[in-house]
């Protein structure tokens, strides 16, 4: 029927507002998926961008790591398209497929409820012709019977006259009654007729082709929005291929050759490498001298003192007494013994290297030294507790002058700096003497004079430093008279790594000097070297201590104490497990602090 054919138009178009809704619902999440896939991008690219004023910012000088930080760059202006993409699906999409589903619901409303009118006015009708219908049927039979009583009672001689011709005026006005119902429903016929006919062939068309209409422009917004869909993505392509292609650039700029300068120019020191080892004649009754450029460390009594003279002019490490060497090295590197169980000498151990263990050889030293990086230590480092020299000497040649180089720029700027400040006074000033109203030309003079102190100050330094600078360069002679050349010992016992603290050569046992070749270019007798160490003043004494245990100092750095012996402590355990301690003016080294009893003075700084 109609009603059923309405009741499927109306499910179907609601179906197809469904289908719109639901392709709204897809587009809406994905642009919540681009706007989140923008946002995680941009938090990677900003999570690996190096931190200001951090190392990571220095490592980007290299080609490599500025073509990653390139491309950290291109993924934030890559993860920007994919918020166009959003924002572009969110207005041409999803908005305004929004609107028209609202406007869709309303004229489908409006088609249905024409549909509705039309055929409820149809079913009037239908109604009124029924009841027009009903009521000529009954009055025909009303008329045929009251004829039917006519003719009896006309037929009968027992009825008056009278009666029979009220029953013919009956049957008369039942007959005009039937025509009359006749009548009305002859033309209550026509009308539903004609209704009818309108409502088929003109009404439900229209309305039905006004629905149809309605479901194709649903159907062609729905396939226009899936070709936007597609035009949003395909706009930002290209986009995103220049980011790619820059990603693309920035590889291709990588250049492992600069690099790799740039690694040697960062760490290039400036060292000579050793020269050959002598042969040592151990077959002559004397004792054995450390020979020139040995790598072997000199394990002999650190009582004995190496004689100087015009011999030793030659060697890497003429300046310096055993014991006071021995003093100025930092404690051993390694973990102080445990303390015996007993007191008894035959509990006590020999410290990391037993005493009867055999001599090293000379070519596994060589092989150590060769294959290992020494952990150095400066003296100038360990004599200020740690800090960096002033003038750089704890580096090796090469990174000391571009220390020295950044550090004469550095106050250069300062005296620019200062300069410019000073010129503004200055003009300041003028404007003051030739407008006194607007200010005191004299309240400018004590910052000016400042200015000018500081200038002054900034100007030694820069003298200060070029001196040094020339120095490293080669351009002046090596000033021998600084305190600086105390900083080219060092120790090194440690395998794991070289640090900042490096000389241009490496001294018998293991530690770097500053100098290359003494007889070359110093020319300085090694006994005015001795006075500067013999002259310095000793560590003041901070306390007593009582050793509990023997120990027999066989390391360098190291001295041997009796089992009762009082010593006196310079320098407290820094946390490794070693003390520093002095017997006399010329013996002092460090022991394990669990083998003595330290009592300090209260009073020592």
């Amino acid at each position: 029927s109609l009603q059923d054919q309405f009741d499927n138009l109306e499910k179907h178009t609601q179906w197809g507002i469904d289908v719109l809704e639901k392709y709204i619902k897809f587009v809406k999440e994905r642009t919540e998926i681009e706007l989140s896939y923008a946002k995680q991008l941009r938090n990677l690219s900003k999570k690996y961008q190096p931190k200001k004023n951090s190392k990571e910012e220095e490592e980007y000088r290299y080609t490599s790591t500025r073509a990653f930080l390139a491309t950290l760059n291109e993924m934030n202006d890559y993860a920007g398209q994919h918020e166009v993409i959003s924002e572009n699906m969110t207005s041409l999409i999803t908005g305004e497929l929004t609107r028209y589903v609202q406007e869709l619901k309303q004229e489908r409303k409006s088609h249905f409820h024409d549909g509705r009118k039309a055929q409820q006015h149809i079913e009037t009708c239908w109604k009124q012709l029924e009841a027009s219908k009903r009521r000529f049927e009954r009055d025909c039979k009303e008329a045929d019977r009251a004829q039917q009583y006519f003719e009896k009672m006309d037929a009968d001689i027992n009825v008056t006259k009278a009666d029979v011709e009220k029953a013919r005026q009956q049957a008369q006005l039942r007959h005009q009654m039937a025509e009359d119902s006749k009548a009305e429903y002859s033309s209550t016929l026509q009308k539903f007729n004609s209704e009818q006919h309108e409502h088929y062939y003109t009404h439900i068309p229209n309305i039905f082709q006004k629905i149809q209409e309605m479901e194709e422009r649903r159907i062609v917004r729905i396939g226009e929005s899936m070709k936007t869909f597609a035009e949003v993505d395909r706009q930002v392509i290209p986009i995103i291929g220049k980011c790619l292609d820059e990603i693309t650039k920035a590889a291709e700029s990588v250049d492992h050759k600069n690099d790799s300068q740039m690694v040697i120019e960062a760490f290039k020191s400036g060292f000579e490498p050793p020269g050959d080892i002598d042969f040592e004649d151990f077959t002559q009754p004397m004792k054995r001298t450390v020979s020139e450029s040995s790598l072997s460390n000199s394990r002999g009594d650190g009582k004995s003192e190496p004689k100087f003279g015009s011999k030793s002019k030659g060697k890497l490490w003429p300046f310096i007494k055993k014991n006071k060497l021995m003093s100025l090295l930092t404690s051993p590197h390694q973990p102080p013994p445990p303390p015996p169980a007993s007191a008894s000498p035959s509990a006590v151990p020999n410290g990391p290297q037993s005493p009867k263990q055999q001599k090293e050889p000379l070519s596994h030293r060589f092989n150590e030294f060769m294959t290992s990086k020494p952990k150095i230590h400066c003296f100038r480092s360990l004599k200020r507790g740690g800090a960096g020299p002033e003038d750089f000497s704890n580096l090796p040649p090469e990174q000391r002058r571009k220390k020295l180089q950044q550090k004469v720029d550095e106050l250069n700027r300062d005296i620019q700096k200062e300069m410019d400040q000073r010129d503004a006074l200055t003009k300041m000033k003028d404007v003051y003497i030739k407008n006194p109203q607007m200010g005191d030309a004299a309240s400018v003079d004590h910052r000016l004079a400042e200015l000018g102190q500081n200038i002054e100050k900034l100007r030694l330094e820069v003298q200060k430093f070029e001196g040094w600078l020339a120095e490293v360069e080669g351009r002046l002679p090596a000033r021998t008279e600084q305190p600086r050349r105390q900083s080219g010992v060092y120790e090194a016992q440690n395998p794991s790594g070289v640090n900042s603290c490096a000389q241009d050569r490496e001294s018998p046992d293991g530690s770097y000097t500053e100098e290359q070749s003494q007889e070359t270019e110093l020319k300085v007798p090694a006994t005015d070297f001795d006075d500067e160490f013999d002259d310095e003043e000793p560590l003041p004494t901070i306390g007593t201590c009582k050793a509990l245990y023997t120990f027999e100092g066989q390391n360098e750095g190291t001295i041997s104490v009796a089992e009762g012996e009082m010593l006196y402590v310079i320098e407290e355990d820094k946390g490794d497990g070693w003390t520093r301690i002095r017997r006399n003016e010329d013996e002092e080294g460090y022991v394990p602090t669990s083998y003595v009893e330290v009592y300090l003075d209260k009073n020592a700084k």
